[in-house]
């Protein structure tokens, strides 16, 4: 095997980039976010898509289809055009992944809030992007009631004021040919994502993504999931929705896999170890922080863990101590530990574990693992800005078809 990286020096043999090691991945050129997740879905459409852990509420892939399509033609009935933001303040719920690519399927842009911000948080996100349309819940409608903008209320509630989801799907359906509103080409070159992220800054700001961004980053981080895995994979969906990891890393990535959303709204560590062992998880992205509980907690010893179907967690977002890492590994013999490493203006960099079956190679333990296909990756001092060797610390930056389009435009 070839080095983790390959060097390629410029002209003038300043330029350090690091590629790699791995073979390019092609990225399908007119195919939007939703047409990319959802891509062969009829040959599943009775599998469960998403199923919520607690209330055991669940959606078929047919279900996903359908209600994307008709949340989709129930926006654009609403007067919604291509790239006008709907603000998303959701916890994570089994409708969630359809709110998002239904926005996206209509030429919308999807902007995740977090439903436990304060109001006043809420208001100058919806600000910022310019929302048209928000998307709430029954507990949640108190923060936007007063944003003078159209609510769509999920849930069995009728909120005066407010649009009911399940009213409104349907009058997605009466919509038929016959009105007036015209359907806009969505291009993969438009934006469908404007997740905010306060970076290293401390201000929120929203962060541009297109579909191309989100279609390429998901052919990179997934360039190793072999067609034996295609059907298989059970997901832990705890990881917010809002944040891009969440929507993507997690929503996307096992309906493109044709896989199952085990979706949780917060964190119960009775609850989380009866979900993963009921609802047979066999993959899931979690923090450092359930890694110690798990290892360290007494009410797990109370769960028979040799019923456990997990194949796999992975840790990004902050980095595993050794010792946590090595104890979570003696816990759960059968269990890989990944880890990866990415940006909200670009998510998913790098990743430990690639498939063995492929010949791809695991990382060295302690590490954030190996660039993805497709990436082109730098070290600069942040003082001269000249590009550093291997080994030298130094700001990153990265080159890639998953890099966003810019900041929103306002300065809030």
């Amino acid at each position: 095997m070839e080095n983790p990286t390959q060097v390629q020096h410029s002209e003038d043999e300043d330029e350090h980039i690091f590629r790699s090691k791995y073979p390019p991945v092609s990225v399908p050129d007119n195919l939007t976010l939703p047409e990319f997740v959802l891509q062969d879905a009829e040959l599943y459409a009775d599998k469960v898509a998403f199923v919520e852990a607690v209330s055991g509420k669940s959606y078929t892939y047919r279900d996903v289809v359908r209600d994307t399509r008709r949340f989709a033609k129930a926006l654009r009935s609403l007067g919604l055009r291509k790239g006008h933001v709907v603000l998303v303040l959701l916890p994570n719920i089994a409708e969630y992944g359809i709110v998002a690519l239904g926005i996206m399927a209509a030429g919308g842009v999807f902007s995740g809030a977090n439903p436990a911000s304060h109001p006043s948080e809420i208001k100058k996100q919806a600000y910022a992007a310019n929302a048209k349309l928000i998307v709430t819940n029954g507990p949640n409608y108190e923060k936007v009631k007063n944003l003078e903008q159209p609510v769509v209320v999920i849930g069995e509630e009728h909120i005066e004021g407010a649009t009911n989801w399940d009213e409104l799907l349907e009058a997605g359906d009466r919509a038929g040919t016959g009105t007036r509103f015209t359907k806009e080409e969505v291009l993969q070159s438009d934006l469908c994502a404007l997740p905010f992220s306060s970076g290293t800054t401390g201000i929120s700001k929203g962060v541009m993504l297109t579909h191309r961004n989100l279609v390429a980053n998901l052919c990179s981080s997934l360039f190793s999931v072999g067609s034996e895995m295609i059907g298989e994979v059970t997901t832990l969906g705890l990881i917010p929705f809002f944040h891009i990891y969440g929507i993507t890393g997690i929503c996307c990535a096992t309906l493109r896999n044709k896989g199952k959303v085990v979706v949780m709204n917060r964190f119960d560590l009775r609850t989380f170890l009866n979900a993963l062992i009921t609802q047979e998880v066999t993959f899931a992205p979690i923090v450092p922080p359930i890694i110690l509980a798990l290892v360290k907690n007494p009410i797990v010893e109370e769960f028979d863990l040799s019923k456990l179907k997990l194949r796999a967690i992975m840790t990004a977002a902050a980095p595993l101590a050794p010792e946590l890492l090595a104890s979570f590994e003696n816990k759960f013999p059968g269990v890989q530990v990944q880890e990866a490493y990415g940006l909200t203006e670009h998510s998913c960099i790098t990743l430990t574990h690639g498939n063995p079956m492929k010949g791809h190679d695991t990382a060295k333990k302690n590490s954030v693992g190996f660039i993805l296909p497709n990436l082109e990756i730098k070290f600069i001092d942040p003082d001269t800005s000249r590009s550093l060797p291997k080994n030298t610390p130094g700001e990153l930056c990265v080159r890639s078809q998953c890099v966003m389009q810019g900041g929103d435009k306002s300065n809030h």
